[in-house]
């Protein structure tokens, strides 16, 4: 699309919403049209880009979306996103879902308001993370379960949830690609008695620091091993891959959309 694509940003004055508005007033094809936070944010009625270090952009924080924008992209929390994936579905708005700590049911909802609006819905915006689900599923097809297979994630002390939403993304590509469920995995494993039992992927989670992400899946057998790891070294990767995900989504037909749909792999 040649013209300038409006978004509205949920969680504009958190870490990522920052971020968002700040990018997306350097874009030319991008115009932030509405910042959003919860009505009792200290914050309410600044200006956003302000908020962002990026100046004035005539935008205030609002807890409530008055323009109707093209795309809004939300990275809040699920009791958030399903209040304004309802929103957007009556409203017709397009929505990039980044908020992670779904629920099967919460996917069941996305998956309901996708017939109506387009949704791109991923655990990760990351360009490279997502290519690295595609070649982890290809690599844990090609070697079968001769192969142990396990995920270990990072993160920052401050995340709440684990394990964390790409390394499940990271698991179900894999179990995809084996034709397996989610009764494959083992979590964290302790006592007297762990060997390791075949076709199983053990899925680990440290919370270190300051850790902006790192994922690794590891496959491995008597005599040699494989790792495949993505690094995040700022929160502005994911940032930028939503905006491009929130261009791209603006112009596609209702239904539920992968960062993979928009890279074609």
């Amino acid at each position: 699309m040649s013209e300038t694509i409006s978004l509205a940003i949920v969680g504009a004055a958190g870490r990522m919403g920052q971020r968002l508005v700040a990018l997306a007033h350097e874009d030319a094809k991008l115009k932030v049209v509405a910042a959003i936070e919860r009505a009792d944010h200290p914050m309410m009625q600044r200006d956003a880009g302000e908020i962002a270090g990026v100046g004035a952009i005539g935008v205030p924080l609002t807890f409530d979306l008055r323009p109707t924008p093209a795309v809004l992209i939300d990275f809040s929390a699920p009791a958030s996103m399903r209040h304004w994936l309802k929103t957007c579905r009556d409203r017709g708005i397009a929505m990039v879902v980044g908020t992670t700590g779904l629920h099967d049911a919460d996917h069941a909802v996305i998956d309901q308001a996708a017939a109506d609006i387009a949704v791109l819905q991923a655990p990760n915006m990351s360009l490279g993370v997502n290519v690295l689900f595609k070649i982890a599923g290809m690599v844990a097809q090609m070697l079968g379960d001769d192969y142990d297979k396990e995920i270990v994630e990072a993160h920052h002390r401050f995340k709440k949830d684990a394990p964390s939403g790409t390394a499940m993304g990271l698991a179900e590509a894999i179990l995809a690609a084996m034709k397996k469920d989610k009764s494959s995995l083992v979590y964290d494993r302790h006592g007297d008695d762990c060997v390791r039992q075949r076709g199983e992927i053990g899925m680990h989670a440290l919370r270190v620091g300051d850790e902006v992400g790192r994922h690794t899946a590891y496959f491995g057998t008597p005599g040699e091993r494989l790792e495949l790891t993505h690094v995040a070294t700022n929160r502005d990767t994911f940032v930028r891959g939503a905006l491009r995900a929130a261009g791209w989504l603006a112009g596609q037909k209702p239904g539920r959309y992968a960062i993979a749909d928009m890279l074609g792999i």
